[in-house]
């Protein structure tokens, strides 16, 4: 969000532009806040605040039609972990809790192919001829699922409209499609196989965990220990256009190429340990997406070590929190926990990058996130790389270096998996609930984006909006005096960009945009949207005003109508001040206050002073920026005095349009002449000096007296009443001369007195001896 502000009364700032704007960059902020104030959005940052439905966010700004992404089928299991799909545009759906593989119509219909003892199906690949290859975990195998010969595939739709918005709490189970039949292919004896691939001659790589093996199995069925790497766990494969095999590790995430042969060398160590996702371009780059933050030292963390442990009750969707699935306890089908288990990307924190290696083996990192954990790769029929996250559930599709666009949000924590569909669309794997989308391979052909609510801070009247972008788009704009827009706005009013582009709605203090983007020949887009307002004039405020003598304050040093701040913004708020230097000056009279305008106006002070008695303010000094001011305490004869600080707006606005405020200080007090001495004698008495004199202060009373006897210390005398707390006090005291002179010789006796206020009188008397 931009909040700016459109100076009236800077005229100098039109011929020296550039001269200003470097002097507001050093200062750190320059507040001018009077007259209309716009706001505007355009950036990423900022647009996603607001929410989008069938609009994509790009991350250079603006907005755009996302790719129509529409619910195919809800699945009764609460993970979907991998998506494989047929020349026939049949989904294959590897899911946990339960352990299933669905197979789901282009049309929506879903049967169950396959429903193991074992708890999750982790993965699965799609052969040609129909048979389907899945991995069971934790107890790890590899089923071959196949279709009966000469049996007939039954297909049962298992909601009749099936829409998101429609679909029940809990998915009803569809059918087992008893066409099918699975045995056990394949029993490597580890707990995790995380990954399958089949080559070209029908060769299934099996990506296993524990020990960081990938297993061959043959066409004919004959199997054996492909590669062995250091690691823990092989999370992913490819294939590139040469045959060999890219795998992806867990632990130091590495990204191997291993050729047929089952030579492996390590392409790249990531940044990050975990690798959850890897697919190639045309032209043989690989992309890697890495997840989880390497522990120092070994840069190794096994899964199931240090991740976060989750278990699965009586609402699954719960299961996975914020930084990744971590480690699930899952449940059996009587109900009884099991695990640990670890899940892709588990205990993953720090967000995710995904990386690009080039066909000559450099890397890059061309996209990065602190939020989005990856779990999914893959290429549209546009040759876009997406990116399926969680734990938002956003797609995301990246582009180049750092430039990506916010594509959907599913409705679902997280998007695992994708798969070819038919007509150049992708299946889009979910879990949290498990689902399956379809995505692509065309437009949505309508969608919406609702702005942030911007808070004017106070009660503002809007006018014209400024749109920039193409195509066939609408505005929309309200508002309200609530933060909350559901609780009684004003109504969506369509904005007239062909005209004066005015909002027409009420003033209040909240606002807000809507952009609705229609599909046509013209491509729709948003690049910014700016609202102009204009906040009601506030009457600035003096919360205190502060007198203290003896201090002196020193001018700010600043250009003249500036505010040092922090905030750029323009809009109300806290705002950082420099303290204003001051001295001690037991001359000076220090006026310092405090005041704020909620429409961050420009103010100007004026500080008055009365005496004691007196009915007029008499004027101090006018036009003052600084909260601060002083003044010499001689000015001003001895007495009671209040001073009266005046703020006003008037910089910041049309004359006769200016606002005031005023505050009125303690009452204090001036004494800046010195107490009398008057009457000083001194005799001999016997042996010691008899010294009597009077005190006199024409405004405050008399503090403390003191003498010295012939150049010895200052010593304390207190008067003839001993409580000093008049203006006038008499003193008479004897005291003895300074040991070793006598009393008969000459002395020289000085007193001194101050009044309330540290003047101080002073007066000597000689006293001759005899």
């Amino acid at each position: 969000m931009r909040v700016q502000s459109l100076g009236r009364r800077f005229p100098f700032l039109c011929g020296r532009f550039l001269l200003a704007t470097l002097t507001v960059l050093a200062l750190g902020a320059a507040a001018f806040a009077d007259g209309t104030r716009t706001w505007e959005q355009s950036r990423f940052d900022e647009l996603t605040k607001g929410t989008a439905t069938g609009v994509a966010i790009r991350s250079v700004g603006g907005l755009e039609l996302a790719p129509a992404f529409k619910l195919l089928y809800a699945t009764p299991s609460t993970y979907i972990w991998a998506v494989g799909a047929d020349d026939a545009g049949n989904v294959y759906a590897a899911t946990g809790a339960p352990a299933r593989v669905y197979r789901i119509s282009p049309d929506g219909k879903a049967t169950i192919i396959f429903e193991p003892q074992e708890l999750q199906v982790q993965t699965l690949e799609v052969a040609p001829g129909g048979v389907i290859y899945a991995a069971t975990a934790p107890d790890g195998k590899v089923y071959k699922i196949e279709h009966k010969p000469g049996e007939k595939t039954e297909a049962v739709k298992a909601d009749a409209k099936n829409p998101e918005k429609d679909a029940p709490k809990e998915a009803a189970k569809p059918a087992l499609d008893a066409s099918w039949s699975s045995s056990v292919y394949f029993a490597p004896g580890t707990k995790y196989i995380w990954d399958l691939l089949l080559d070209k001659a029908g060769n299934l790589y099996v990506a296993t965990g524990d020990h960081g093996e990938i297993y061959k199995v043959t066409a004919k069925g004959e199997h054996s220990l492909f590669f062995k790497s250091d690691e823990t766990h092989i999370r992913v494969l490819a294939l590139d256009a040469q045959g060999n095999v890219i795998a992806g590790t867990d632990g130091s995430g590495l990204v191997y190429r291993i050729s047929p042969a089952g030579e492996g060398f390590v392409l790249y160590s990531a940044p990050k340990k975990e690798i959850t996702a890897l697919t190639l371009d045309r032209e043989g780059n690989i992309y890697a997406a890495g997840v989880g933050e390497k522990k120092s030292g070994t840069g190794m963390t096994p899964m199931g070590g240090a991740s976060s442990m989750i278990t699965m009750g009586a609402n699954p969707a719960a299961a996975i929190g914020p930084q990744g699935p971590g480690i699930v306890t899952m449940p059996t089908p009587g109900g009884v926990q099991t695990g640990p288990f670890p899940f892709p990307g588990g205990g993953a924190s720090g967000g995710s990058d995904v990386y690009r290696i080039a066909p000559d083996g450099s890397p890059s990192r061309i996209w990065t996130s602190h939020e989005d954990i990856v779990y999914a790769l893959a290429f549209d029929s546009h040759d876009h790389l997406l990116a399926g996250t969680g734990n938002r559930g956003h797609v995301f599709a990246i582009e180049g270096a750092d430039e990506f666009s916010d594509l959907l949000k599913a409705a679902a924590s997280q998007v695992t998996g994708f798969a070819k569909a038919p007509g150049g669309g992708l299946y889009a794997a979910s879990s949290n609930l498990g689902k399956i989308f379809v995505l692509g391979p065309g437009p949505e052909s309508e969608g919406t984006y609702e702005s942030d609510v911007l808070d004017a801070k106070i009660f503002s009247r809007w006018g014209r909006s400024e749109f920039r972008g193409g195509g066939n788009v609408e505005l929309l704009a309200r508002s309200g005096n609530v933060d909350n827009p559901d609780r009684n706005w004003s109504a969506w009013k369509k904005v007239d960009l062909t005209k004066d582009a005015q909002m027409g709605v009420p003033p209040a203090r909240y606002a807000q945009w809507k952009a609705v983007l229609h599909a046509g020949t013209a491509k729709p887009g948003v690049d910014s949207v700016t609202l102009n307002y204009l906040p009601k004039n506030i009457a600035p405020e003096i919360d205190d005003v502060a007198v203290q003598i003896g201090v002196r304050y020193q001018p700010l040093s600043k250009p003249s109508g500036m505010t040092l701040s922090t905030d750029v913004s323009g809009s109300s708020g806290a705002h950082f001040e420099a303290p204003v230097p001051s001295t001690r000056d037991r001359d000076a009279i220090g006026i310092k206050w405090n005041a704020h305008d909620e429409n961050d106006d420009q103010l100007v002070y004026s500080v008055y002073y009365r005496g004691d008695g007196e009915s007029r303010w008499l004027l101090l000094k006018d036009n003052l920026t600084d909260k601060a001011y002083s003044c010499d305490a001689s000015l001003l004869p001895d007495g009671g005095y209040t001073v009266k600080v005046v703020a006003s707006d008037a910089p910041s606005h049309s004359p006769g349009e200016a606002l005031t405020a005023e505050k009125v200080s303690h009452r204090f007090e001036v004494d800046t002449t010195p107490p009398r001495i008057e009457n000083l004698t001194a005799s001999i008495e016997g042996a010691q000096i008899h010294v009597r004199f009077r005190a006199e202060d024409g405004f405050s009373a008399i503090k403390r007296a003191e003498y010295s006897v012939d150049a010895g210390e200052w010593k304390y005398v207190e008067p003839v009443g001993q409580v000093s707390d008049a203006k006038t006090e008499d003193y008479d005291f004897k005291v003895a001369p300074e040991a070793g002179k006598d009393v008969a010789s000459e002395h020289v006796v000085v007193v001194r007195v101050y009044d309330k206020y540290d003047n101080m009188g002073a007066a000597k008397t000689l006293l001759r001896g005899k």
